[in-house]
């Protein structure tokens, strides 16, 4: 069965917060709040973790992953980053966007894009992820909460509790999440391509 963290939206408790990461290290998949969707994340070297979000999602091979970072000093280490897709995407963060850029080799082969060899990341505006990513103190592996079949993506921490409660091991209660993805801005190449529109504001990317 999954644990259920209840956790303050703005102010996260320590003693939570800490529990849920000691999940986290120790090989856990967790569900947790975004200022976008719930994600389902795990820690950064947990190849067994994105396969079971793969099979919770039924993703195929030629998914973006999604590093979910705390800040654009960590960003920077996993994706290359020139002079103007440094502006745009700082000026940009924290917020609602997932970039594909570029991914350095501190990201796992077996999450880059098998062909462009790209990789998606973003840093959330969100109190109680930015508490997990900071006693982390590395990014989350993830990829939005959308069940396979569903039409809108759960907005409730007992919802998923319920629906999920044998498939992954934790879910992080902040309240009510949106239905509203990020937008996806894919970089990889010399000018920016919007692939889907969501909660950033897409027009600087156009």
């Amino acid at each position: 069965m999954a644990r259920y963290f209840d956790v303050h939206p703005e102010n996260p408790a320590p003693r939570a917060i800490g529990q849920v990461v000691d999940l986290v290290n120790g090989g856990g998949l967790i569900a947790y709040p975004t200022d976008s969707l719930y994600a389902l994340g795990c820690r950064l070297g947990n190849a067994d973790g994105v396969e079971r979000i793969r099979r919770v999602r039924q993703l195929d091979g030629h998914h973006h992953f999604t590093l979910v970072c705390r800040d654009f000093s960590q960003l920077g280490q996993f994706v290359h980053i020139n002079n103007a897709r440094f502006r745009a995407v700082r000026a940009a963060t924290p917020g609602g966007y997932t970039f594909i850029l570029p991914a350095t080799k501190e990201v796992p082969r077996r999450w880059q894009h098998p062909r462009k060899k790209t990789v998606g990341v973003r840093i959330p505006d969100h109190v109680v992820t930015q508490a997990l990513l900071a006693a982390l103190d590395e990014p989350l592996v993830s990829s939005s909460l959308l069940l396979p079949g569903d039409d809108e993506p759960m907005t409730q921490g007992w919802e998923i509790k319920e629906r999920l409660d044998h498939v992954i091991d934790g879910v992080v209660d902040a309240g009510d999440c949106g239905t509203v993805p990020t937008t996806v801005v894919d970089w990889s190449d010399d000018e920016p391509v919007v692939l889907r529109r969501g909660t950033g504001d897409p027009s600087r990317f156009e």
